[in-house]
């Protein structure tokens, strides 16, 4: 683990907490040993070192006599903070030109601009947080559903980073008795039960595997679904796109090939985003602008995590959807089979038309018959399920990488166990373990890993 001793991260920070541009109030955050030195210099109104902390104040921000502006100063003393150190948050009138000011005037006083994210990451430095916490705090900031909201909420109290430490410090008590068996190794004695170390090894496994297999889900979560309508011209794949978001976003008409691009729009269901792309119809056509369209339907097709296939079901034969399931099933297509137009001769009859092939979803897109059902085969579809955000879910791509990383030394500690191997190999398996255990919680990381993962923060937390 890192200490606190980076390069320029005993400088005192500034940087706008709020969104940038014009609102009621917008809040400038202070943090650093010299915080409240800045901020008295220009808040006349109180010596702020003598206030405790947790206290707001009210005066003015007067730089070189000029009073810029009435503002409350929020005080937070050292280590009772968000990062551990002394933070003090102005809030002022959201004026864009009072909040550059102001910021102005702390630099001129001595602070310097924040880094993107440097407030978390001093925050991690000090102890604060762990490394999954800290990330978590961006995830939970660039949320955008429910899901994704609750997941975000449940790292960021240490749901994931309780079962790593846990896992972690079992496994640092075999390797320091294993360790411990190298020093006697003249004696030829075991200090590791070998039997409860496979019980270990296995139940990590199983921990491990769980958590690996949940990243599906977590990306699904985070990212959404790419989720691809595609169909013959006139299948009603654009009067779909309109009913599912209720408003009349694609162009609808009888003339076939009248949508010639793809369309995107964002729906979420049940906290799950779906960025549903509704493509040019796939035929072959002599139009260059049409069979553009439709190369890039089949290009939306291969980069989908969900594939709607509709079909008018009064004018597509059993052969020629059996034909394309095939299709979807040998190129490892993950589809949904929507029958569609069963308002004209009745959904009893196109039942019995297309029974020999199982899972269609008979709909009327035009009458908003079974679209709930639709919706609800959705999240099945790409959740496995309903989805338990209470449950730890990996979303993140480096926690999923490590982990994987993880899974491979415990299944080479088993085959170490299997064949007998002697203590000093069986030791390097589980050092493995725990290295990549600690990347994930930080308790083993460096300054150009810990630069890498705060970039992408916004500057101001």
């Amino acid at each position: 683990m890192l200490g606190n001793n980076l390069t320029g991260y005993d400088e005192t920070i500034v940087a706008l907490a709020t969104a940038p541009g014009i609102g009621a109030i917008a809040v400038i955050r202070l943090n650093g040993t010299n915080a409240i030195d800045i901020c008295n210099t220009l808040f006349p109104a109180k010596d702020l070192h003598k206030q405790p902390g947790h206290t707001l104040h009210f005066g003015s921000i007067i730089d070189r006599g000029r009073t810029i502006d009435e503002v409350v100063v929020s005080l937070y003393k050292a280590p009772r903070s968000y990062t551990g150190e002394d933070i003090v948050e102005i809030s002022c009138h959201g004026s864009p030109y009072i909040q550059q000011q102001i910021i102005d005037a702390c630099i001129n006083a001595g602070a310097r601009m924040a880094k993107p994210g440097e407030y978390t990451m001093r925050a991690f430095l000090n102890g604060k947080l762990d490394l999954t916490q800290a990330e978590s705090v961006a995830d939970l900031i660039a949320s955008n559903s429910a899901a994704s909201h609750q997941t975000a909420m449940q790292q960021m109290r240490g749901g994931f980073s309780k079962e790593l430490y846990a896992l972690r410090e079992q496994l640092i008590s075999f390797s320091a008795l294993i360790e411990l068996e190298l020093d006697f190794s003249q004696e030829d004695v075991e200090f590791a039960d070998r039997t409860q170390l496979y019980k270990l090894i296995n139940e990590a496994n199983g921990v491990v595997t769980h958590l690996v297999e949940s990243f599906r889900m977590g990306n699904v979560i985070k990212n959404g679904v790419n989720t691809a309508i595609v169909g013959k011209p006139n299948a009603g794949k654009s009067t779909l796109l309109n009913t599912l978001l209720n408003e009349n976003r694609a162009i609808v008409s009888d003339i076939a090939g009248t949508t010639r691009d793809t369309i995107e729009e964002v729906l979420n269901i049940q906290g799950v985003l779906f960025r549903l792309i509704d493509t040019a119809g796939i035929r072959e056509s002599a139009d260059v602008i049409e069979s553009i369209g439709v190369q890039k339907t089949m290009e939306k097709i291969r980069e989908a995590g969900v594939v709607l296939y509709m079909f008018d079901t009064n004018q597509t034969s059993l052969e020629e959807l059996r034909t394309q399931v095939e299709t979807f099933d040998k190129e490892g297509i993950n589809y949904l089979l929507i029958g569609n137009k069963t308002d004209v001769l009745g959904l009893p009859v196109m039942q019995e038309k297309f029974a020999p092939i199982k899972d269609i979803l008979f709909i009327s897109a035009k009458q908003h018959e079974h679209i709930q059902e639709l919706k609800d085969r959705l999240v099945q579809k790409v959740m496995s399920g309903d989805v338990n955000t209470e449950d730890t879910i990996v979303t993140n791509a480096r926690h999923y990488t490590a982990l994987q990383e993880v899974l491979k030394a415990l299944q080479d500690v088993r085959a170490g166990l299997d064949n007998q191997l002697p203590g000093d190999l069986l030791s390097l398996d589980i050092r493995r373990c725990l290295h990549y255990l600690g990347e994930i919680t930080g308790q083993i990381t460096n300054e150009d890993q810990l630069d890498f993962i705060f970039s992408k923060f916004c500057i101001g937390k």
